[in-house]
């Protein structure tokens, strides 16, 4: 995923800031797509955001904001006092709620580049698909994916855009391990994902993955369209 540097920027200069109220997206409240996006987003950007803490403000932060301790009893864990692990927990949980924000614009972002490659792909307009593919960019395939007919690899975007032109008329968009992707599951039965990675606007790599195994170890949550 491309990292937003300017976005990081400001919140790593938030830090110290009182804590934002929730965004209101439209009138009537939060959007249900963009909730749906920074919920996913946020549960995975904190599993990453967790490594980076210090010991001590992982361990105030997780005891409190997940085990619900109070800080009264957390501070002799830490070897901190009550106010000064107050202070540890608030700034992991800026991070963490910081990371999501970064992980909601990059999902936006990768989100408007997978629905223009699905409209270029189901209109037929190959200019269309060469405009949101990487000159460069590899389409792999799993086993059991070739058994539709198509190769192990392609590379090169002609290639790739020729293998794609008015064949995602049954994908749907969805979140394949917290990056926007492509899947297709007719009445709910998951056939195969299309795994993108997406470069500075371009879709730089498409895998797709059909094997049984391997979709169950994806983490996938549907968008709507």
């Amino acid at each position: 995923m491309e990292p937003l540097s300017k976005e990081k920027t400001r919140c790593e200069a938030s830090l110290e800031a009182s804590e934002p109220e929730p965004r209101t997206l439209r009138e009537g409240g939060i959007d249900p797509e963009q909730e749906a996006l920074q919920a996913d987003s946020v549960g995975l950007a904190l599993l990453v955001i967790l490594d980076t803490l210090t010991p001590a403000e992982r361990l105030a932060f997780v005891l409190h904001d997940i085990f619900t301790l109070p800080f009264d009893e957390i501070a002799p864990i830490v070897e901190r006092s009550p106010a000064a692990t107050r202070q540890l927990a608030s700034r992991a949980r800026r991070r963490v709620r910081c990371a999501g924000r970064v992980a909601e614009a990059d999902l936006v972002s990768q989100r408007e580049v997978v629905d223009a490659f699905q409209a270029a792909s189901r209109n037929g307009d190959f200019d269309a698909l060469l405009a949101v593919l990487d000159p460069d960019i590899v389409f792999r395939a799993d086993r059991t994916f070739m058994q539709f007919g198509v190769p192990k690899e392609v590379r090169g975007a002609p290639r790739v855009a020729r293998q794609f032109l008015r064949r995602t008329q049954a994908a749907r968009p969805a979140l394949v391990n917290g990056s926007a992707g492509l899947i297709v599951a007719p009445r709910g039965r998951l056939l195969f994902v299309f795994d993108l990675t997406i470069r500075h606007g371009k879709i730089v790599e498409i895998k797709a993955v059909a094997d049984p195994t391997r979709l169950r170890q994806l983490h996938l949550s549907v968008l709507d369209d």
